[in-house]
C-alpha cells in the first residue's frame, strides 16, 4: 500500500505501509540507533513525534514483553528503509509489523531514510505528515504545515501514570504511599513525566522501593510519604509547556536528595532558574558521546531529547556543569551546589543502549545514605 510523507517544506517522500491504511502527523526525527526499536517504541519521550531508524533493517529479530519501556506505543508513524517480516531471535514472541497493528501504528518501508536524515540535519526537525489515504502532494503539505508543533505543548498530561503505583519484580502495581512497591532499603518517589520502565528496576536493583506518583502530584503529597530520595523522569516535549511541575519540584529542593533524567533534568534547570532551548534536529540514538568533567571519562550513551537546558542562563555560583556533549558541546549534566541534586540530559538507564553511564544510579544510592 502506497504511503507519501509529506513535510512542512514542501519535501516528500514516497514509501509502503506494512501495517495496513492510516494518516498521522508529527514532528519527524531520526534515531541512529542499530536495534533497540521496540525500546524506542515504547519510550513516552517519542509522543507526538514519527521516528525514522537511520539503521537500514528493522524488525529482524522480532518483539517480545521483556523490552516493553512502557504499556504502549508513543510515536505516531514508523519509517524504515526495509522490514524484515520473518524474525530470528529466541526471546521474539511476534513480528514487529504486528506489534505496530495492535496499537494502530503507521509503520512505513521503502523510504530513501539516508536522504531523509541529511534533510532534518540540514533544515532542523520539521513537522510532517504520513499517510496511505490521501495521495494529494500539495494536500499534504498544507496539512503538514498545520499540524500541531511540539513548542509550548503539554505533552507530559497524555503519558504520565492516572493513577499512583508501587514497582514490584512483576512490573507497576497500582497503589499509593509505597503499599503495594516491593520493599527496599530506600524509599524513592518517581515522579513520571513519561518515565521508561527500567530506570525503575535500576533503582528496585539497588535496594529501593519505588513509589511511582503522576506529574501532577503536589510537593506536600509526596513529602507526606516522607521518601529518602526523589527521582524526575524523563518524558515528551517542551519543559516549558507543562504546567505547575516545575513549582512543584521548586518546592522540594533541599528537602530530600533529587536526581532527574532528560525531561526531569530540563525541568530540575527551570526550577533553578534558567531557560531551556529547542535544538535544530536533538540528539536520538544509542551512540552519543558525553564528557564526564569531574573524571575526564568519556561515555557513549543512549539520547532521546529535542530540548536542552541553557548553562549560560544558570547562576554558576549555585549550578556547577558536570557533563557535556562532545558533539555539540550542550549542557548534558549538572549538580546543585547547595542541595542534594543533580541530573543528566542522556538516559544512564540505557535500554536500548551502553551501560557507561549506569554509574549515575549508584551516585544516587550514595546520597540517599548520605
Amino acid at each position: 500500500m502506497k504511503a507519501l510523507i509529506a513535510l512542512e517544506d514542501g519535501t516528500i517522500f514516497e514509501g509502503i505501509s506494512f501495517t495496513g491504511s492510516g494518516e498521522t502527523s508529527g514532528e519527524i526525527v531520526f534515531n541512529t540507533g542499530m536495534s533497540g526499536y521496540q525500546e524506542v517504541l515504547t519510550d513516552p519521550s517519542y509522543k507526538g513525534q514519527i521516528v525514522t531508524m537511520t539503521y537500514p533493517l528493522i524488525g529482524n529479530y522480532g518483539v517480545n514483553p521483556r523490552d516493553m519501556e512502557s504499556k504502549t506505543i508513543h510515536p505516531t508513524a514508523f519509517l524504515i528503509k526495509e522490514y524484515q517480516d520473518m524474525p530470528s531471535n529466541f526471546q521474539s514472541t511476534g513480528t514487529l509489523g504486528d506489534f505496530l497493528k495492535e496499537y494502530n501504528i503507521l509503520g512505513v518501508e521503502g523510504i530513501d531514510t539516508r536522504a531523509l536524515t541529511r534533510h532534518i540535519r540540514v533544515a532542523g526537525a520539521l513537522k510532517g505528515i504520513v499517510s496511505t489515504e490521501d495521495l494529494d502532494p500539495e494536500s499534504l503539505i498544507a496539512k503538514a504545515k498545520n499540524s500541531p508543533g511540539l513548542i509550548g505543548r503539554d505533552l507530559v498530561r497524555e503519558v504520565t501514570c492516572s493513577l499512583p503505583y508501587g514497582w514490584t519484580q512483576d512490573g507497576p502495581k497500582d497503589g499509593d504511599n509505597f503499599s503495594t512497591a516491593s520493599p527496599g532499603k530506600y524509599k524513592v518517589v518517581a515522579m513520571d513525566f513519561g518515565l521508561k520502565y527500567n530506570q525503575l528496576r535500576l533503582l528496585a536493583d539497588r535496594g529501593c522501593s519505588v513509589q511511582v506518583v503522576p506529574a501532577t502530584t503536589p510537593a506536600d503529597t509526596i513529602l507526606a510519604m516522607n521518601p529518602d530520595g526523589i527521582f524526575l523522569s524523563n518524558g515528551p516535549g517542551d519543559p516549558a509547556g507543562i504546567e505547575g511541575v516545575v513549582e512543584t519540584v521548586q518546592a522540594l529542593l533541599g528537602k530530600k536528595p533529587i536526581m532527574g533524567i532528560c525531561l526531569g533534568h530540563q525541568i530540575l534547570g527551570l526550577a533553578y532558574g534558567g531557560s531551556t532551548y529547542k535544538l535544530k534536529f536533538g540528539h536520538r540514538g544509542s551512540n552519543q558521546p558525553v564528557k564526564d568533567l569531574a573524571t575526564g571519562r568519556i561515555e557513549i550513551t543512549s539520547q532521546n531529547h529535542g530540548f536542552c537546558v541553557d548553562l549560560n542562563s544558570l547562576d554558576q555560583n549555585e549550578v556547577e556543569l558536570t557533563h557535556v556533549n562532545l558533539n555539540d558541546g550542550s549542557l548534558e549534566g549538572m549538580r546543585h551546589k547547595k542541595h542534594p541534586a543533580f541530573s543528566v540530559q542522556h538516559h544512564p538507564e540505557n535500554a536500548p543502549g551502553p551501560h557507561d553511564s549506569e554509574y549515575l544510579f549508584d551516585r544516587f544510592i550514595e546520597m540517599l545514605k548520605a
